[in-house]
């Protein structure tokens, strides 16, 4: 056993066998051999003593800003975040300007990444009324991992908020799709619950009922047309309960953020900087997220919806402040924080961030520690105790919700493809990143 272009020697790998101590082989960017490659030679060695070798953290909700909006972020700056964070793969949002809706945006975005990005990506198409009757071609490009659709107004121009749409974006899909669940007419008639100035009336103003009303019409739609849908950012107690009925037709993505912080202490001490769509709820919705989302099984996915804003943007009054905020270089430690606290297992993590993407997404060759994948791995210290620092940030915007946490574990190395490009907290491969594929895309 000889020649690899690359063995990760030492560590503890996590994969569809458990935890143990292993060797992994690669060749050619793709796993060749797990097992002990003492004897064995090649032409780099990543000594992982001590790590845990998990699969590449995919983050499959990410929003880079790229076109239209440089200032806060583009496709470079948000996969650096990405790489420094641990994670290999990511998925971009089409509400860009001019917004991912047809095949000549996307293969701009693409043309964009190539020898630019630093991990490997796919790009949403956005669902629109106009281009609702071509989305079963537009979802089957090549670098398209889906569809998206927003059934309540955020950030950018894309809405469906109408029955009648829904349907149509319903009846010509044929792979999974991804939605922004909130009901339009509610939030509309909600807005004068704005308090000016007053972050703690956004839950209030975007309530769990306006997520649990769109949730069952989309559910309802579903099942109607034998489609599958995927619900993102899914942050209140009402949506999980309901969305475990659903496990035949949905499935279920929740934030680091909604297991992580609690209004209204959250919008207290960070004001505008808390503010996102859905919004951060409360800590029985927390408590639920947890007890019933994660422990139960319902949550398929965590995604971070990193959205980045200047901090001049966030420091606007409510409800003038924009939503959203960073969140990809901060998945890992936040998520590993949870493991050390004894909330969810490291299998359950690695079930959540690489087996569940490639599961819901059916991504071709990522998301295990198996013979012939893709040779992504994150390799994290579990004993590492680091605090998130603002000034640590490679987001354009410059700032994270968790700064001031104290992380228990850390991405040590980001390995994409068997090609080193993070460790020890250095960009050492960049721009290496290329389009994901899917099996019903191939």
């Amino acid at each position: 056993m000889s020649g690899f272009d690359l063995i990760i020697r030492g560590g503890t790998v996590v994969n569809h066998a458990g935890e143990g101590l292993a060797d992994v082989g690669v060749s050619g960017g793709r796993i060749a051999v797990l097992g002990d490659l003492s004897r064995a030679s090649a032409d780099a060695v990543v000594e992982a003593k001590g790590l845990h070798v998990l699969p590449g953290v995919i983050d499959t909700q990410v929003h880079f800003r790229e076109p239209g909006n440089e200032h806060k972020e583009d496709l470079e700056t948000g996969t650096r975040a990405a790489a420094l964070g641990g994670v290999t793969a990511v998925f971009e949002m089409p509400n860009t300007a001019p917004p991912t809706t047809n095949l000549d945006a996307l293969n701009d975005k693409l043309k964009r990444a190539k020898g630019r990005a630093h991990v490997d990506h796919a790009f949403y198409v956005g669902a629109t009324h106009e281009n609702a009757d071509q989305l079963g071609e537009l979802e089957r490009a090549p670098g398209c991992c889906g569809v998206k659709t927003f059934m309540g107004s955020s950030t950018g121009t894309l809405l469906i908020g109408d029955d009648e749409g829904l349907n149509r974006v319903l009846k010509n899909i044929r792979r999974r799709a991804a939605f922004h669940a909130e009901d339009e007419a509610r939030l509309n008639e909600r807005k004068p619950l704005a308090r000016e100035g007053d972050w703690t009336s956004h839950p209030e103003v975007r309530d769990d009922q306006a997520a649990l009303m769109a949730v069952k019409r989309l559910v309802m739609a579903a099942r109607t047309y034998g489609k599958r849908v995927h619900v993102l950012h899914v942050s209140s107690a009402t949506e999980m309960e309901f969305l475990a009925t659903a496990k035949d037709v949905a499935t279920v993505e929740t934030t680091p953020q909604f297991l992580t912080f609690a209004g209204p202490q959250i919008y207290e001490r960070l004001k505008g900087f808390a503010q996102m769509n859905p919004p951060i709820r409360y800590a029985a919705d927390m408590a639920s997220l947890w007890s019933f989302g994660i422990s139960q099984g319902v949550v398929d996915v965590i995604g971070t919806d990193h959205a980045p804003h200047t901090r001049a943007e966030k420091e606007q009054p409510y409800p003038k402040s924009p939503s959203g905020m960073p969140g990809v270089q901060t998945l890992v430690p936040v998520m590993l924080t949870h493991v050390a606290e004894g909330r969810l297992s490291l299998a359950r993590f690695v079930d959540l961030t690489s087996h569940g993407p490639n599961r819901v997404f059916g991504i071709a060759n990522k998301g295990r520690i198996a013979l012939g994948y893709d040779a992504d791995f994150t390799l994290v210290d579990l004993k590492a105790r680091r605090t998130i620092r603002n000034a640590d940030q490679a987001t354009r915007a410059g700032w994270t919700p968790f700064d001031g946490f104290e992380a228990k574990g850390w991405p040590m190395a980001t390995i994409i493809r068997g090609n080193v490009v993070m460790a020890d907290g250095q960009l050492v491969t960049p721009s290496i990143g290329e389009p994901m594929r899917f099996l019903e895309a191939l």
